[in-house]
């Protein structure tokens, strides 16, 4: 959860109420939140830096609450203030609305094709008559680098830039060159730099090098530039010196480009609402409707969470603000009124319909089979859901384009590329990693693979398997064979070509020749047993025959 540190009298004076330090966590609480510590400025150097470091710091007390991750409009104090106002009903919810530009024409923000190659969305907005105070202006720097460091993740999906409106002419290109081409003098710097001077010159900056591997490599970076050609800012890097914020600027002209659309949208409304109450003017707000039976108590307490609630008809009418880009469903604003209400005013009662929880059948099922495998003298294995397409493809003899398998659209290891289809390479790979145990070494697991299905609406289904491979000097078929048996003696499945089980010869590439057995049951395909061909064991860096056996379990629920 994210931590927000506010100086307590300055919290204290915008809620205009005095709370001892038990009353306001108890308040947090009432909202959804938690005070995690009271320190001061001088405490946290003290325990992180010692005393000599420590000398002249602030004694001003500082809170430090524990906010929702999915909450960014209470980042910072005037999300913080406004929220427990309207909580508390000491204000109204606000209403944010769009306003026009006083000279009749909106600025404009052109986006050049050329961004495609490295951050290809934008998305801006200008704070006009903006007041702003030492405080203030902290503040709004603060709230910038906490959506750096959150839904922005470090930059990487998003990155704001903040400009003196009154320094730039419109409109504004934001396009993409090669970084020889660049050049601007960036932040707090005297003299200009091109953009590839400025990725040496940062690798060194504690702040701005975590940042620079973004673009680094990319052939062109991104840069915004006035009508004038005055260089904005090259995100998600710097911005430049000509247009910085300074306490006297009257005019805001926010910035935030991006790899992720829905999440620039979200850190511009952040931004642009949290500040607005300095400006003359808001932003608007998205409406849905809810249904609801004590439709005016639950329209108030909506209300009390910042979301402007009215009853028509038989409905609520529910504004959703700029700020609460977390209410997606219609659970969010039960969760809300709930919150509003209070679960520790929640009666507690005897639900009126009787239920007793139980174990999945195919979890019952699966447990007692693990439990009679472990008897019969193999060990449990557990692995891992995701592996490679060479595991459950190449080294298994298969082709991967004829596998129902669900590939991973970003993997971000080639050990994790799809879904497994089969629980055998991670035995397999079980095996290998212990080849150095005694002989022989009997393994099974009982998991899920994953299996493309267009009939299901997310076009994939989970499918219990059981696994079980026997490695030793000889191959062992016999003992697969008979705990093939043993399982079907435990499903009370007997031996028999129509009601009971059966095998019967069969060719997979997986199997040696001769030596693989497709299994069925109650007339249908279950799975395959045999021993594995050379190949296929050579391939996962075993030396000594082995055999397997895999069965779908789920017919004999």
């Amino acid at each position: 959860m994210p931590t927000v540190s506010v100086k307590r009298d300055l919290l204290f004076r915008a809620l205009d109420k005095e709370y001892t330090d038990e009353e306001f966590d108890e308040l947090c609480f009432e909202f959804g939140l938690e005070l995690d510590e009271i320190t001061s400025e001088k405490d946290i150097i003290l325990r992180e830096q010692g005393d000599v470091k420590a000398e002249g710091a602030s004694d001003v007390v500082l809170y430090k609450i524990d906010v929702p991750a999915n909450r960014y409009d209470l980042l910072c104090l005037e999300g913080l203030v406004r929220g427990l106002q309207v909580f508390k009903e000491k204000i109204d919810a606000p209403h944010y609305r769009r306003v026009p530009a006083s000279s009749g024409e909106p600025q404009r923000l052109i986006i050049t094709e050329e961004t495609v190659a490295v951050r290809p969305h934008a998305v801006a907005a200008v704070l006009r008559n903006i007041t702003f105070t030492p405080e203030r202006y902290e503040s709004f720097i603060e709230l910038q680098e906490k959506l750096h460091q959150n839904v922005c993740r470090k930059r990487t999906l998003v990155a704001i830039g903040t400009h003196d409106l009154d320094t730039l002419v419109g409109p504004f290109t934001y396009t993409a060159k090669p970084p020889g081409d660049i050049l601007f003098r960036p932040l707090n710097q005297s003299r200009e730099f091109t953009a590839t001077e400025l990725m040496s010159l940062y690798k060194t900056d504690s702040h701005l090098r975590h940042y620079l591997h973004i673009i680094e490599d990319e052939p062109v970076f991104p840069v915004i530039y006035d009508s004038n050609g005055v260089v904005l800012s090259m995100p998600p890097i710097i911005n430049g010196d000509h247009s910085k914020i300074s306490l006297n600027t009257k005019n805001v002209f926010i910035e935030c480009t991006a790899t992720d659309l829905t999440k620039a949208k979200i850190v511009l409304d952040m931004v642009v609402t949290m500040f607005s109450e300095y400006c003359e003017e808001p932003f608007t707000p998205r409406p849905i409707c809810l249904r609801s039976e004590d439709a005016e108590s639950i329209a108030r307490l909506l209300t009390r969470m910042c979301l402007r609630s009215e009853v028509q008809g038989d409905r609520i009418h529910v504004e959703i603000p700029p700020t609460r880009s977390d209410i997606i469903h219609a659970c969010d604003i039960v969760e809300d009124a709930a919150i509003a209400y209070g679960f520790n005013n929640i009666v507690r009662t005897t639900p009126r319909t009787y239920t007793i929880g139980n174990q999945l059948p195919m979890n019952k099922l699966t447990e007692l089979l693990r439990m009679d495998l472990a008897a019969a003298g193999f060990t449990e294995a557990l692995t891992f859901a995701l592996c490679s397409q060479e595991d459950i493809a190449d080294k298994l003899g298969h082709n991967i384009a004829e596998m129902k398998a669900v590939h991973i659209a970003n993997p971000k290891t080639a050990e994790f590329q799809v879904a497994r289809t089969t629980l055998l390479p991670g035995l397999l790979k079980t095996v290998a990693a212990n080849r150095k145990m005694p002989l022989p070494l009997k393994l099974f697991e009982i998991s899920d693979v994953v299996l493309k299905d267009e009939t299901k609406d997310v076009g994939a289904r989970n499918n219990r398997r059981l696994c079980a491979v026997y490695y030793n000097k000889s191959p062992g078929f016999e003992v697969i064979h008979g705990l093939l048996d043993r399982v079907m003696q435990l499903l009370d499945v007997k031996p028999g070509k129509r009601e009971g089980y059966h095998i019967q010869a069969a060719d997979d590439a997986t199997y040696f020749p001769g030596r693989c057995a497709e299994i069925f049951a109650h007339g249908m395909s279950i799975g395959h047993l045999g021993v594995l061909h050379p190949d296929i064991i050579s391939r996962f860096e075993l030396t000594m025959p082995c055999s397997a056996l895999d069965v779908d379990i789920e017919p004999f629920l």
